[in-house]
């Protein structure tokens, strides 16, 4: 319960954050172009967290995390239906930036702003030490929480997965692709994602979910 309160405390200050647009870092060329809206689960019993990357525009809009086309594939690979997605009893949804960064000029959605996760990161994992297994979904998360063990690039960072989830660290990291529809090319080159990583996926979030 005493945890609890101090993630509700927590809760409410990621809400009311608007270091990205007050306080942009030095260097950076632009500040958001909208205001913020921080998207972030946190929770005291939850055994998984979902690290992604930062909200699109319609997560950006709604307010849920992967209130999308991703996450309709992502949901898809865990095995899990929407309300047990949302139940935040069950996962934890934190990305390396809590808001829409905006688009680029050929309106690709930009990078996580990078003021983001050296305030908030270290501090919202800590406050998290029920977690057990941590999927890392794309470059930035893979970078931050695997550090030295990301491979080359993602597609040999995923490939290895077996020693990241099989390692002694704790919590277990799961490398996986983004769920975005983009990368559906992705998944038909490299068919080993579906045929051998979704399997072990999808058991081990029953097994945390019971």
């Amino acid at each position: 319960m005493t945890n609890e309160i101090g993630l509700e405390g927590m809760r409410l200050e990621i809400a009311s954050c608007r270091i990205c647009r007050d306080a942009p870092l030095k260097g950076l060329a632009y500040r958001l172009p909208h205001e913020p809206r921080p998207v972030a689960v946190i929770s005291s019993s939850a055994r998984i967290l979902i690290a992604g990357q930062a909200p699109g525009l319609r997560v950006h809009e709604s307010g849920l995390p992967f209130d999308d086309a991703s996450g309709d594939r992502l949901r898809s690979w865990l095995g899990v239906d929407t309300a047990s997605f949302y139940d935040r009893d069950r996962f934890a949804i934190v990305p390396m930036g809590f808001c829409f960064p905006g688009y680029d000029a050929e309106g690709a959605d930009l990078p996580p702003r990078r003021e983001c996760a050296p305030f908030w990161r270290q501090r919202v994992i800590a406050a998290m030490p029920q977690i057990e297994l941590v999927l890392v979904i794309g470059q930035y998360a893979q970078a931050w929480h695997m550090g030295a063990e990301r491979r080359g690039n993602m597609t040999e960072t995923v490939r290895a997965w077996r020693d990241s989830l099989l390692s002694n660290r704790s919590p277990a990291v799961l490398p996986l692709p983004h769920p975005s529809w983009r990368n559906s090319g992705w998944l038909k080159r490299n068919p080993w994602f579906e045929e051998e990583l979704l399997p072990v996926l999808r058991d081990r979030t029953k097994m945390l979910l019971s």
